[in-house]
């Protein structure tokens, strides 16, 4: 079974996408890390150079040629929702797992937000951006993981698995 994490930039979804595929015996995709292959640029100037649209597009194609079947964890980047043809293409072949985070620990989290390659951040602050992407995710999700101020990527990784997704 593959599982596919989407959320905010800084929910977790890379640190939680690498726990959870050590705890299933299963091959991790991270989505962004596909992204800075193919470009062979970081996020950040994609963005920069190229605009949002840009690397949206290229989360795309990288997406679609994930093969079906491949029992894995998928760890995408936190706009892959402005792709209705990528997140159509992960609930076909995936469950989908909404990292929830509420959105004052995304802001603390998020130390290098200008950095990172967060799309319409340009446009947007991060707590419009959060507002407009939540709402997104849960329509998107199969199943909702809340994580709380004290949760640790393993407890996130345990409410996974106890969903019966794991």
């Amino acid at each position: 079974m593959t599982i596919t994490l989407i959320g905010m930039p800084g929910a977790g979804k890379s640190s939680v996408g690498k726990a959870l595929a050590k705890r299933l015996g299963k091959p991790l995709i991270d989505t962004d890390d596909l992204i800075i292959e193919t470009s062979i640029a970081p996020l950040q100037d994609i963005v920069d150079l190229h605009g949002d649209m840009a690397l949206i597009d290229i989360e795309e194609q990288c997406i679609l040629r994930i093969m079906p079947g491949q029992d894995c964890i998928i760890s995408t980047g936190g706009s892959v929702i402005y792709s209705k043809k990528a997140m159509e293409f992960l609930k076909e072949i995936s469950i989908v797992v909404f990292l929830d985070v509420p959105f004052k620990l995304i802001s603390n989290r998020l130390s290098n937000i200008d950095t990172r390659g967060v799309v319409g951040l340009k446009d947007r602050g991060l707590h419009e951006l959060y507002q407009e992407r939540a709402g997104i995710y849960r329509a998107y999700a199969d199943i909702t993981i809340k994580v709380g101020p004290t949760d640790g990527v393993e407890d996130v990784v345990n409410s996974i698995i106890r969903t019966g997704a794991g």
